[in-house]
């Protein structure tokens, strides 16, 4: 890693993972809806490391500006990392179309749309990381959340695809899975402490997993087992469960 773009730089975890490249002496570029907010997150980068941190606006929802977004990051990057994301409000999204198609599009076509133009440039360029954050709610579709989960199943299977697609031309395709997370989009809910990762371990876990080079990484192993219990209830008692 020597260059790396942060898609989605606001979030907790985001943050947590630029400080941890910084401190190995990367390049780093932040990327968000609100740059006003990284304005001190850049002065501190630079204090503690002495790195220059590049800010962008960029809105995952506004796919017709993501070409010009991506060519005016000059050099391009040899990491990309895709964290925006949205949970939404399920129940409202399920007579709210407003509301659903943001959820949609946030976790499934907004990153399709940047990673489409990402995976071009480092095809071309015979190299690059590409991660993307999706989430283990996309491993099996439940009452609770399954719109933002099945947004999540088809970004996990697109980055699958994209994996397959680029190996050959010595690109690799991180899919990171995270359970519960500390984070603004878990705020107010109640979540087991042994599944619940910190924003410092999650960025920590990401980092070990782009320099091993996985294909897929849970932050927490355990959750590895705990879907492969769901995925493996038979479908006429799932589907009386209450999940």
């Amino acid at each position: 890693m020597k260059r790396v773009l942060i898609l989605g730089a606001s979030s907790e975890v985001a943050l947590s993972l630029a400080d941890l490249m910084a401190e190995e002496s990367c390049e780093i570029i932040l990327a968000t809806r609100n740059i006003e907010r990284l304005i001190p997150v850049k002065s501190d980068l630079f204090v503690r490391f002495g790195i220059e941190v590049t800010l962008f606006e960029f809105d995952a929802l506004k796919t017709e500006t993501h070409a010009e977004f991506y060519s005016n990051v000059n050099p391009p990057p040899d990491t990309v990392v895709c964290f925006f994301g949205y949970l939404g409000n399920h129940a409202q999204a399920l007579t709210d179309w407003q509301e659903c198609s943001r959820i949609l599009a946030s976790n499934y076509t907004g990153a399709v749309s940047i990673l489409n133009l990402v995976a071009n440039d480092f095809e071309k360029r015979q190299q690059g990381t590409i991660v993307g954050i999706s989430s283990v709610a996309g491993e099996r579709g439940r009452q609770s959340n399954y719109l933002y989960g099945s947004a999540k199943a088809g970004f996990t299977a697109y980055l699958s695809g994209l994996r397959n697609r680029l190996f050959k031309s010595g690109v690799h395709v991180l899919t990171i899975k995270p359970g519960f997370m500390q984070t603004r989009m878990l705020e107010g809910m109640k979540t087991p402490k042994a599944l619940t990762a910190q924003p410092a371990q999650a960025a920590r876990h990401i980092l070990k997993a782009i320099a091993k080079k996985k294909n897929v990484a849970y932050v927490f192993p355990i959750w590895k087992w705990v879907m492969l219990i769901i995925k493996t209830i038979p479908e006429p008692i799932f589907k009386r469960m209450k999940l």
